[in-house]
């Protein structure tokens, strides 16, 4: 099934087609016309005999832009995870040694007040009061460095917003220029529908939304507007209906290499 009738499943096709493929860039004709039957919707079809033509919608420019700009976004992970855990540790551990300095100088006073040799208890409060600054210093670089984080993962979320709207705005152009360039080709889509075996030019309508004939007509149609450089493999109701025709698949097709397979089995 090609997807080529007007019904709803074909519509939703066609939006699905307007989806996250279609930031990957258009698919080369081959790979649309080059197997049928196939999935694609009746405008992918005939943008792709378009494009093989050499021809290009007038957002083509547009598109290209948006695609340099997308390929220069960058976004790194950020994990805040670590640099929270960083800080949580450094004030940890200040907590700690503050208690032990309180400790000491306690134990400090009151060896004084019963005349007690008091030279170990304050040599273990400097030492208690030098990791306790710098666990201070620590802290405040772990402070700094969760800062820094936080800001890049601003930054990052700001790119993904950027990443997304750049998305959709190509997605809506790639729908522009798909349903440009199959409108340009529907006249001479129309055209071939007279030629090629089930094709009925009355069923074409007034634009590729309208079409409600054949879909595997439509796609052997579209095959006969294009102008492939590889081979075009039918299969099963596609090479079915070449075969009943009795005509020559290149010249019905306008295409040097045709291909069957399956053609007298359901594939």
């Amino acid at each position: 099934m090609t997807g080529a009738r007007s019904t709803q499943s074909g519509s939703n096709r066609e939006d699905s087609e307007d989806g996250s493929d279609a930031v990957r860039g258009s698919p080369a004709p081959g790979e649309v016309l080059g197997r049928l039957p196939t999935d694609a919707g009746l405008r992918r079809q005939l943008a792709a005999a378009a494009r093989s033509r050499g021809r290009t919608a007038s957002v083509a420019g547009e598109i290209a832009d948006i695609e340099a700009e997308l390929a220069g976004i960058e976004v790194e992970p950020v994990d805040l995870t670590a640099a929270r855990r960083r800080v949580a540790e450094a004030t940890g551990e200040i907590e700690r040694l503050k208690e032990r300095v309180a400790a000491l100088r306690g134990d400090a006073r009151a060896r004084r007040a019963v005349d007690a040799e008091t030279d170990e208890t304050l040599d273990d409060l400097e030492a208690a009061a030098a990791e306790l600054s710098a666990a201070q210093t620590e802290a405040i670089a772990a402070e700094q460095a969760l800062e820094r984080a936080r800001a890049e993962a601003a930054r990052a979320r700001d790119e993904r917003r950027r990443r997304l709207r750049l998305r959709d705005r190509l997605r809506n152009r790639r729908g522009v220029a798909r349903r440009e360039l199959a409108e340009a080709m529907y006249p001479e889509f129309r055209r071939a529908l007279a030629v090629v075996p089930s094709g009925d030019p009355s069923a074409a309508g007034t634009g590729p939304g309208a079409y409600d004939g054949d879909p595997v007509a439509a796609s052997l149609a579209a095959v006969r507007t294009a102008a492939l450089d590889g081979p075009v493999e039918l299969r099963g109701s596609a090479a079915r209906r070449i075969e009943e025709s009795g005509r020559s698949p290149r010249s019905l097709l306008r295409t040097a290499d045709v291909r069957f397979r399956g053609a007298r089995d359901g594939r």
